[in-house]
């Protein structure tokens, strides 16, 4: 098993990334003074105790050189300054505006005539109170998902039993009987009584053949027998040769 060096998850040997995270997992690699073969993270070869042969020594990169300070060639001259204003160019003021008299004053408006009944709007009937709005609820009430398998030769839906956190697929038998029983199925002949496990850890689905004679199948791709498969929505899975019991997994 491989640990995952981000959520120690433990992996089957051969695998690339994490299947609970998906973070590339670290490979074997041969110790370039003994060959043995040691993890790519390694540091220390534990057989020679060498350097690990891919960790390189970084390298820094000379400080650029500092700017020349200034000197006097490379400063300005100051610009002169402006002259001071003088007589000649100190505009004139010009001259006050007249005082106003009573042949520029206008004479006042007439004032408004006071309301009387006549032009008083009659005042509208008072809105509505507003509707209560009902209460949020304090509390959301959370969605469980609900697992299941449909299977392609009927398109009959099999949900998986809730609360489990092992479900045995297969016939009946008298060793483990089966949480999910496939016996009424068409070909069920070619499923074995004791052919498959799927577990239910915090919500992540996973399915591992647990010796089956035909196999188990996922996207067309033999599942070898102990490994196991994390399941998503859309995920093929056939039990048996020659995919005759075929089911689509699902997440509603």
């Amino acid at each position: 098993m491989i640990t995952c060096p981000n959520c120690e998850h433990q992996n089957p040997d051969g695998a690339i990334q994490c299947e609970a995270c998906f973070t590339p997992l670290p490979q074997l690699v041969n110790c370039g003074n003994c060959g043995q073969p040691l993890l790519s993270n390694a540091t220390f070869c534990g057989e020679c105790g060498a350097a690990h042969p891919f960790k390189g020594s970084t390298t820094t990169e000379e400080s650029s050189s500092p700017p020349p300070p200034p000197t006097s060639s490379n400063i300005p001259e100051s610009s002169s300054p402006p002259p001071p204003p003088t007589s000649s160019n100190i505009p004139e003021s010009s001259s006050p505006p007249p005082p106003p008299t009573s042949s520029n004053i206008p004479e006042s408006s007439s004032p408004p005539p006071p309301p009387t009944s006549s032009n008083i709007p009659e005042s509208s009937s008072p809105p509505p109170p507003p509707t209560p709005k009902p209460a949020a609820n304090a509390r959301t009430q959370l969605q469980t998902q609900t697992a299941s398998l449909l299977h392609v030769q009927t398109d009959t839906k099999l949900e998986l039993p809730q609360g489990l956190d092992i479900i045995h697929v297969g016939k009946p038998n008298d060793q483990i009987p089966p949480d999910l029983d496939v016996s009424g199925l068409p070909d069920s002949d070619v499923v074995s009584r004791i052919h498959a496990d799927i577990r239910n850890e915090a919500g992540i689905f996973y399915i591992e053949d647990v010796g089956s004679s035909n196999g188990t199948y996922i996207n067309y791709n033999v599942l070898p027998p102990g490994n196991r498969h994390r399941l998503r929505p859309g995920d093929r899975i056939s039990l048996g040769k020659g995919d005759l019991v075929t089911f689509v997994f699902q997440l509603s």
